[in-house]
């Protein structure tokens, strides 16, 4: 098992790559705090990794909130005794230009997808460097490397995302902890489906659209877990700083 007796915080946990990665973590042996705004959804991958033999608590929370971030980590600590793996994987989506989003929606976006990565840093990078390091994995996306369309929030918020990981990476990298990004393409999810309902779309249609990459298909939760977990493994000891681009070819 590559992650044995890891204690992991999964943020974003009831969505579709976060419960993969949940899941995935702890079939590699981790112990896991599921961690979602929606806190039934949550409890469920807690309860779905319990049943498997696995170990899991629910933690429901709002990452943009200092308060809610601190909860998470004194909850994981108090439970597991220490964090050595952290996800952030919460993030949200607004398909949209400059003209047609407003201040409130562009801070709630940079709140969820940016502000949160902060604040989980400066709570849990001292309990990891107590313990004498740790990895931390951030969800970029594709258009965190690259502009898209009608989505210049999310664009803006995922290049911060990127770049902040290098710099996390710098700071922290004397005291053993693995700053890294994992950058996916279009994935099946709800997310995505989300998308083409926010830009009046027929969903299949628009699945389609995002299948026309090299490797023609869209990402499946499982393939984006997978990176995931070598990142977060020891397999992975000597990255960090990293962009891990995860998209079917979809930059190339």
């Amino acid at each position: 098992m590559r992650l044995k007796d890891k204690r992991a915080i999964v943020t974003g946990a009831a969505g579709g790559i976060g419960r993969a990665t949940a899941l995935a973590f702890a079939a590699e042996g981790a112990r896991v705090v599921a961690v979602d705004i929606k806190g039934e959804a949550a409890d469920e991958v807690a309860k779905d990794i319990v049943r498997a033999g696995g170990e899991a608590v629910a933690v429901a929370a709002d990452v943009s909130s200092e308060a809610d971030v601190r909860r998470i980590v004194e909850t994981t600590v108090a439970t597991f005794g220490g964090v050595d793996v952290v996800f952030n994987n919460a993030g949200i989506i607004r398909r949209t230009t400059a003209l047609d989003i407003d201040v409130d929606e562009w801070d709630k976006v940079f709140g969820v997808n940016v502000r949160s990565i902060f604040l989980m840093a400066k709570h849990v990078v001292p309990v990891m460097t107590e313990a004498g390091g740790g990895s931390i994995i951030n969800t970029g996306s594709g258009w965190g490397l690259k502009g898209g369309g009608q989505a210049l929030s999310y664009c803006a918020s995922k290049g911060a995302v990127v770049n902040m990981t290098r710099a996390l990476a710098i700071d922290h990298g004397a005291q053993g902890i693995r700053v890294n990004s994992v950058n996916p393409g279009d994935v099946n999810t709800g997310m995505l489906r989300d998308e083409a309902r926010q830009l009046g779309q027929d969903e299949q249609a628009f699945l389609a659209e995002s299948s026309d990459r090299p490797l023609r298909r869209m990402g499946q939760p499982d393939e984006i877990a997978s990176a995931v977990v070598w990142l977060a493994s020891d397999e992975s000891s000597y990255v960090t700083g990293a962009a891990l681009v995860v998209d079917g070819g979809g930059i190339a």
